[in-house]
């Protein structure tokens, strides 16, 4: 288990000159919290938006995610779970570097023990309902940035960047 070599505050210091996007808290007080065991990752993002069906996130995540971090969209909905720890062994598996979610996930005492960055907005027990809904590769908009695949993500404790551009070693 290896945690990235950088830190977001840095990242934005050493490079007043970029457009560098940071997320920011809602009003409503929802921020992201670590939960899996790799508390520092980032890579190139691939997105999906999904509303309390997560078809498209267990599905992407079982594919090569080599230097890739999973942004899922999940409409800050907090009434189930998109990820739990299956999904997680799978992302691990597959070599995901993180999944960041606007929603929920589960299971989260054994997600805290795989190696896998994982934020999310707060746990529920329960699950989603697969329906086969979900979109992938879409504009994303929350938490005052806008996210597309292909761009780079970087998240830590002190919060989640967004940037055109590889900035720091991951």
């Amino acid at each position: 288990m290896t945690t990235a070599q950088f830190v977001t505050c840095d990242i934005l210091d050493d490079h007043p000159d970029r457009n560098i996007q940071v997320m920011t808290p809602s009003l409503e007080g929802h921020f992201f919290k670590s939960y899996g065991a790799i508390k520092s990752f980032a890579g190139e993002v691939v997105t999906v938006k999904c509303f309390e069906d997560n078809s498209r996130v267990k599905e992407l995540l079982a594919t090569d995610g080599t230097g890739k971090v999973l942004v899922v969209d999940g409409g800050g909905s907090m009434r189930c779970a998109l990820m739990g720890d299956m999904i997680v062994e799978s992302a691990v598996k597959n070599h995901w570097n993180g999944v960041i979610i606007y929603g929920c996930v589960r299971d989260v005492d054994a997600i805290a023990d795989l190696a896998l960055g994982v934020h999310a907005l707060a746990s529920i027990p329960l699950k989603s309902n697969r329906k086969g809904a979900g979109e992938v590769d879409l504009v994303l908009k929350f938490g005052g940035v806008t996210i597309h695949s292909g761009d780079f993500i970087y998240a830590d404790n002190n919060g989640i960047i967004v940037t055109k551009e590889k900035l720091a070693e991951f």
